[in-house]
């Protein structure tokens, strides 16, 4: 008899229902911000839509969040494997060849630039490590994906996901690709493989779409003890019928994945107690783009009122109204005598200075509530010309986007130790990987869980266990500029001269920057070769 039947998925799509019921404030967050990136966001909360009145939407929060981007892809991160024993050594080398080689094949680059869109409108984004079994021509291959936060449901108030009973990650698919993709659904009456397509919240789009052909497609992940150690279990289904189950399955005896952690790794912007979601930067400067658009509105109004000229017409007046309103007419034809009564321009005050004022106090309380300051953007001003001055302030501005990538690379860490645990579970078969200097085979042997023995007693098992330090794969343009100096400035002072071999290394130790430790092989292998005793 099966484990996971009708009766189970009736109850799990019940919790789907209340876990949609605990997030529906933030998935209309979601879908507003998603208005407000795309300067759509008059009707929104907050404006009085009005087609009558000028409706501008200036890029100030854009341009917030695209240079936050560009920080962010300046310093996309690249593992390194560490050994926490000496004789894991070889196979930390390996894997630190072979985690940057996994990431390349999955599109991480794109994915990271995608992700951080999301990170800065939403304030989270999630990324998905999963086992691909058709992948790789059926072998199977590790698969990361980013995962639309409105599709993912978790158990309302938990800070962490670890901590949720269930997960659930809703699809909608097209019914006739579903038939193709899993055929024994066939014939099934419609309401047993529907239910709907109302769990997941729909985004505002310029295409007319259309879900009536569509269903829900669930991905269910949960969590059960068994003989005192937890265990992944997973559940896909649609409407009241089970596609695959784990607990069905006997190869998934020690559970689906053995690492018995959801597949999902958040990553917060500006951390909310109470939820594993965070907060972005639209939810930061919305209110002060609100203001800078009404008042931008009025600028506008007032601007044209000043520009187009009105006049008023006494009502028998002899002026003949189409000829003077034609700016064409060299000439406006008047029945008897004209007074000055008869017409009389409208005057339009000047705006007051005080609107103007706090147009720009908005703008300026955008810019640093955001720390998008005009330096950190690469234009100073107030007479700062010095170019040590200018990098000083630059790198100060960046203190924020430091900050914010520094949380990416935290959540980074914990996407490369889900792909280490798939390789220890997945990785049977030797594969081959293009790396630096050649090519390379690798399979799970020399990670996965050994046995340990010591003249002939058991002394359990033995399960290599890895650290992950996270850098920066690509470096700005500043900070690679800056690097060459530092080179031609050592140079120059004489570190790299042998007969000086033991004050360079001297002044080097109370020195701190990246590849210090690379200068200093240099300087001893200079002095070795000469013969100088350090």
């Amino acid at each position: 008899m099966k484990k996971i039947g009708k009766e189970q998925v009736r109850k799990a799509r019940q919790t789907l229902a209340k876990y949609k019921e605990g997030k529906a404030v933030l998935d209309k967050r979601i879908v507003s911000n998603e208005q407000w990136w795309k300067l759509r966001h008059w009707g929104e909360i907050g404006y009085d839509k009005d087609d009558t009145r000028p409706m501008p939407a200036s890029a100030w929060l854009f341009n917030s969040l695209a240079n936050k981007h560009a920080d962010a892809m300046d310093n996309i991160p690249e593992p390194a494997v560490l050994p926490r024993e000496k004789s894991d050594e070889e196979v930390a080398k390996q894997l630190s060849l072979i985690l940057p080689a996994i990431l390349e094949r999955c599109g991480y680059e794109k994915l990271y630039s995608d992700g951080w869109w999301y990170k800065l409108k939403n304030g989270s984004m999630c990324t998905a490590v999963v086992w691909d079994p058709d992948a790789d021509g059926g072998m199977g291959d590790i698969a990361i994906r980013n995962a639309d936060i409105l599709n993912l449901f978790w158990e309302p108030g938990i800070k962490d996901i670890e901590e949720s009973a269930n997960l659930f990650y809703v699809t909608l698919v097209d019914r006739e690709r579903l038939n193709l993709m899993y055929p024994e659904l066939c014939g099934e009456e419609p309401e047993s493989v529907a239910g709907g397509t109302g769990n997941v919240e729909k985004y505002k789009t310029e295409d007319k779409t259309d879900d009536s052909a569509k269903v829900e497609v669930v991905d269910w992940y949960y969590k059960k003890t068994i003989n005192g150690r937890k265990q992944l279990c997973y559940c896909k289904f649609c409407g009241d019928r089970v596609i695959y189950s784990s607990e069905d399955d006997e190869s998934c005896a020690d559970g689906f994945y053995k690492h018995s952690r959801y597949p999902f790794v958040m990553d917060t912007l500006f951390v909310q107690e109470g939820t594993p979601c965070g907060f972005g930067y639209i939810d930061v400067m919305r209110d002060a783009q609100m203001y800078i658009d009404k008042l931008s509105q009025v600028v506008l109004e007032h601007t044209v009122m000043m520009s187009r000229k009105r006049y008023f017409i006494r009502q028998n007046s002899a002026v003949n109204e189409a000829e003077f309103a034609d700016l064409k007419n060299r000439f406006v034809h008047v029945a008897g005598n004209l007074g000055e009564e008869d017409i009389r321009e409208i005057k339009a005050e000047p705006l007051d200075s005080s609107v103007m004022n706090a147009l720009s106090f908005k703008i300026d309380e955008l810019k640093e509530t955001s720390g998008n300051r005009d330096f950190s953007q690469g234009s100073v001003s107030n007479g700062v010309t010095a170019a040590s001055a200018i990098a000083a302030l630059q790198e100060a501005g960046s203190k924020l986007s430091r900050d914010m990538i520094k949380g990416t690379y935290f959540a980074f860490q914990q996407v490369c130790y889900l792909i280490i645990e798939l390789i220890r579970q997945f990785y049977d078969t030797p594969r081959s990987f293009r790396i630096t200097g050649g090519y390379d085979a690798f399979d799970n042997s020399a990670i996965k869980e050994q046995n340990r023995e010591l003249f002939g007693v058991q002394l359990g098992t033995k399960k290599p266990v890895f650290d992950i330090v996270c850098t920066a794969s690509k470096k700005s343009p500043f900070s690679k500029a800056s690097q060459n100096e530092l080179a031609k400035q050592l140079f120059q002072l004489g570190f790299f001269n042998p007969e000086t071999a033991v004050q360079a290394l001297g002044c080097l130790a109370m020195m701190d920057f990246e590849g210090k430790e690379e200068i200093e092989r240099v300087i001893r292998d200079n002095a070795g070769m000469n013969e100088v005793k350090i």
